[in-house]
């Protein structure tokens, strides 16, 4: 059974480096024909149909692309469809947040001194809000509203900080960030599945018949790709934050939520208004630095206290506290790792608590016992270069707690 916590590592560790080669190859194709799109020339010798044409260089060669807003004359024989790296980096992503999220969701995802929830309803407010969030949007979308583009932006920012606020009241910090980071993917991943692949299939279908293609759907199409555009940054943001607690696990986090959001139209507005040839407005970095410093601040603001957050530990906890083992390896946790691990750190250098992981109580230290067991038992990741020289009896000691425990 101890077992099951190295394989269940490894495959999330699987996933995460197949959700970082897919996220890659959509975040690079999608960067590249936006610069692309903006830079393009219209110039007298065109072919009829073609908007606009553009020369590059790269790897010893030169490529001369032409861009047409419905489709030339005569289709090409091969047509690639750039797809299945934003499907691939969807389902990668899903799957991280299953292993991680779902599996782990007394630990990762429920937070019972900001909600006491059941696993089963922590899982099912987090598929309903995705789904929901799509068809929120894309409703928006199709309304009135969606009419104008930048109002219609307006009103997504309002949704997304309205999420950023609920997240918070409902799950851990850590899963907050990585909930809002899933609910802006997922709003682009669908507007890729279920819009912009099927009008242009729409619009390829028209010429093979012989028909003349309604640019309506180009429209709407170039309408999701300019939203994913503007939320690419922000979603990086997200995935990336759990790594760091001062991030998400701060009193104001969903402020700080709404403030990347932003950083991310001032960062894709500078690339945008660049690569289009109009300028380079370097008023766009002063305001993501100040918007980034004020992050730092509210960082810095004290959590409102609301008394003791210490609360009876769930029958997985009971089960590694009261194991034989537990009293020697609390020994050793609170004699080599509580020094860095606790709400007021004393080691010099380390300020806050890394990764936001207290070890100080009984019930701390049973939740995070599969972490301990893979950062200090089975491998020797912590404490980092073995500063506090925890001895290779210690981590024997931490292995046979966890796999007595698991065991029993």
């Amino acid at each position: 059974m101890y077992e099951y916590a190295v394989a269940w590592e490894w495959l999330s560790f699987a996933a995460r480096w197949f959700h970082v080669i897919t996220g890659i190859a959509w975040i690079g194709s999608s960067f590249y024909f936006i610069a692309l799109d903006l830079g393009l020339v219209r110039r007298p010798h065109l072919p009829p149909g073609a908007y606009g044409e553009e020369w590059q260089v790269h790897g010893g060669g030169f490529y001369h692309i032409q861009k047409y807003l419905v489709a030339p004359a005569q289709m090409p024989e091969h047509l690639t469809w750039f797809k299945y790296e934003s499907y691939f980096t969807w389902l990668s992503g899903f799957l991280m947040l299953c292993i991680v999220y779902y599996g782990g969701a007394d630990l990762f995802l429920i937070d019972r001194t900001v909600m006491d929830l059941a696993p089963w309803q922590a899982i099912g407010l987090s598929l309903a809000s995705l789904a929901v969030g799509w068809i929120i949007y894309d409703q928006l979308c199709k309304s009135p509203v969606g009419r104008n583009t930048w109002g219609l932006m307006v009103i997504l920012y309002v949704v997304l900080v309205a999420m950023a606020w609920g997240y918070t009241q409902v799950f851990t910090g850590r899963a907050a960030f990585l909930h809002l980071g899933a609910f802006t993917a997922t709003i682009m991943s669908a507007n890729v599945f279920f819009i912009i692949i099927p009008n242009q299939k729409v619009v390829v279908a028209d010429l093979i018949a012989g028909r003349t293609p309604d640019p309506k759907y180009g429209v709407i199409a170039k309408q999701r790709s300019l939203h994913n555009n503007y939320l690419t940054l922000p979603v990086i943001f997200f995935m990336l934050s759990n790594h760091y607690p001062l991030a998400f696990a701060t009193h104001f986090n969903w402020a700080i939520a709404a403030l990347v959001f932003l950083m991310g139209v001032t960062i894709r507005h500078w690339f945008n208004t660049t690569h289009a040839r109009k300028g380079r407005p370097t008023w766009t970095w002063l305001a993501t630095v100040l918007l980034f410093i004020a992050i730092i601040w509210l960082s810095t603001v004290p959590k409102v206290l609301t008394g003791n957050e210490e609360t009876s530990m769930t029958p997985r906890e009971q089960k590694f506290a009261s194991n034989a083992h537990f009293g020697a390896a609390r020994d050793v946790i609170l004699a080599r790792c509580s020094m860095c691990h606790a709400a007021e750190p004393v080691w010099e250098g380390v300020n806050f608590t890394p990764k936001s992981m207290k070890l100080e109580t009984d019930r701390e230290i049973a939740a995070h016992a599969r972490e301990i067991y893979i950062q200090a038992g089975r491998s020797h990741a912590m404490p980092p270069g073995n500063v506090t020289d925890i001895s290779p009896e210690e981590r024997r000691l931490l292995t046979a707690w966890y796999e007595s425990a698991i065991t029993e």
